[in-house]
């Protein structure tokens, strides 16, 4: 339990204020959450050593780098239901024995399916880590001017993770061996295993129920399809399996919430989602995600095919929109305290992507900064609204609940991402053909990859006519879909100004 001597009390008598234990286990709960995101883009650099050592069929490749995120995803719902019951510090430190132990055998994975299963082991564990650590934050910090201020550092750290993941990963492989992307992960487990039981209290729900155990499979058979064939059809079309697959995962779903209002123990129970401002929260981080993973499909491409940057090359330039994340987090927290209102700070985080969207629109095919800062304006208005979504849905929630409803958070900010790849990337794609040339080669006409591949085999100006031609269509591609994303944010950022400041009202 917390140390009494650790907090004071607040000025208005209601909340004790954290103290330093606090601060310092906040501190401890920001290195698996920065690993935990991390690991969802560390294996970019990585991979073409992978295959070059343990030469992985193609179908292996992809599972090697989607398995992690699939589990996590499916797994979220029923790991922050399973903290309320047992503890979310016991939940949080179990978690870090199996990251730490699959990490270990990741890295020196022998095989194919070997390291796919080590992948999965590292996605249940992120399972258990993400929803404890928002959680156990909760429990941490009752003042609700503390409250905001590390809920504004969680969210910081959270989206500067992805972008750090793929840059550390092509440092360390430029200098060690590809395991090393994994043994990073030992130091920062070791010590959580180490100041955990020191440091964090532990909490649980004291009246949680029976578990329900068949809401487990059904959560599983809802969201796995769902988040499988809307990540698979931007790149391969709406292909009948994908299809197929999106509509299981709607029917699983219909299933699994019919259980949760039915049964006597639910996995989510619905009176959760009825919570001033809970269902709100999930929807608004729903379309921030959508729109922060939908640019991040094009930004990418645009510094490696369309600038002609090397991957490395590519992952430090995209380091640099981090300063506005750096700068947004103490901001949002600094206008909380001066008493701006909640609706105000996410509708002017939705402007703030808007606002990115648009530049990204008027990029040409040769404007490195003006995207660098979409991309920069972007990341800023993301943080804001996932600090105030994550601190209305938390303080929504009973605490009791706390990691039941950080899992279901998380599970929004992953389908949103799953849609922005799905709904954006195909706008992109669409215009992109659309503006192809009908003699271009067939595969340069699907992808600006298959242009790029193309234009090698071609001799002389052809070549440089046909990656002229590619870059141009797949930048009016970037435009369409930022359009598209403006569009929606800025209904979503009025939706959000109206909503909010009811809820607060």
């Amino acid at each position: 339990m917390t140390n009494p001597t650790s907090t004071t009390t607040s000025t208005s008598g209601t909340n004790p204020l954290a103290g330093r234990r606090e601060w310092t286990a906040l501190g401890v709960l920001m290195l698996p959450l920065l690993l935990v995101s991390m690991d969802v883009s560390v294996l970019y650099f990585a991979l073409p050593a992978i295959s070059a050592d343990l030469r992985p069929s193609g179908t292996q490749q992809l599972w090697i780098l989607d398995v992690y995120g699939f589990v996590l995803a499916g797994l979220l719902m029923t790991m922050g239901a399973l903290g309320d019951r047992i503890g979310r510090r016991r939940l949080l430190l179990i978690g870090a024995t199996a990251f730490g132990g699959a990490s270990l055998l990741a890295a020196y994975a022998d095989s194919a399916a070997t390291l796919i299963a080590a992948r999965a082991v590292l996605g249940i564990g992120g399972a258990t880590l993400m929803p404890s650590t928002i959680a156990l934050l909760r429990t941490m910090f009752t003042d609700p001017g503390q409250r905001a201020k590390a809920i504004g550092l969680w969210s910081g750290v959270m989206t500067g993770g992805i972008a750090l993941g793929s840059v550390m990963s092509g440092i360390l492989v430029e200098h060690f061996w590809w395991g090393s992307v994994f043994l990073v992960n030992l130091p920062a487990m070791v010590l959580l295993l180490v100041l955990g039981p020191v440091l964090l209290p532990e909490s649980r729900n004291p009246s949680p129920g029976r578990f329900d155990w068949l809401s487990v499979p059904l959560s599983l058979a809802a969201v796995l399809p769902v988040v499988y064939g809307v990540k698979e059809i931007p790149s391969e079309g709406w292909h009948p399996a994908y299809v197929v697959s999106v509509a299981a995962g709607l029917l699983f779903a219909v299933l699994f919430a019919r259980r949760q209002r039915t049964g006597t123990s639910p996995l989510i129970p619905p009176a959760l989602l009825r919570g001033r401002g809970f269902t709100p929260a999930l929807v608004l981080n729903l379309v921030a995600s959508l729109a922060m993973m939908g640019s991040a499909v094009f930004t990418t491409q645009y510094l490696q095919a369309v600038l002609g940057k090397s991957p490395l090359e590519a992952a430090l330039w995209s380091l640099l929109p981090s300063v506005f994340i750096g700068v947004a987090g103490p901001l949002t927290a600094h206008l909380v305290q001066r008493g701006v209102d909640r609706g105000s700070l996410v509708a002017g985080g939705f402007a703030a992507m808007a606002a990115g969207f648009v530049l990204l629109a008027l990029a040409g095919t040769d404007s490195l900064w003006l995207v660098l800062t979409g991309a920069g304006v972007l990341a800023c208005g993301l943080v804001a609204i996932m600090s105030q979504l994550t601190d209305l849905a938390m303080t929504s929630a009973p605490v009791e609940r706390a990691g039941t409803a950080s899992s279901l958070l998380e599970t929004s900010a992953e389908f949103g991402g799953a849609l922005g790849m799905a709904v954006l990337g195909s706008i992109g794609t669409a215009v992109y053909r659309h503006e192809m040339p009908a003699t271009a080669p067939a595969e340069a006409r699907e992808t600006l990859g298959g242009a790029l591949a193309a234009a090698g085999r071609l001799p002389g100006s052809a070549g440089e006519t046909l990656l002229r031609t590619a870059r141009e269509a797949f930048t009016g591609g970037m435009q369409g879909a930022a359009i598209a994303g403006a569009v929606l944010l800025v209904l979503a950022a009025v939706g959000a100004g109206l909503t909010l400041r009811r809820i607060d009202a």
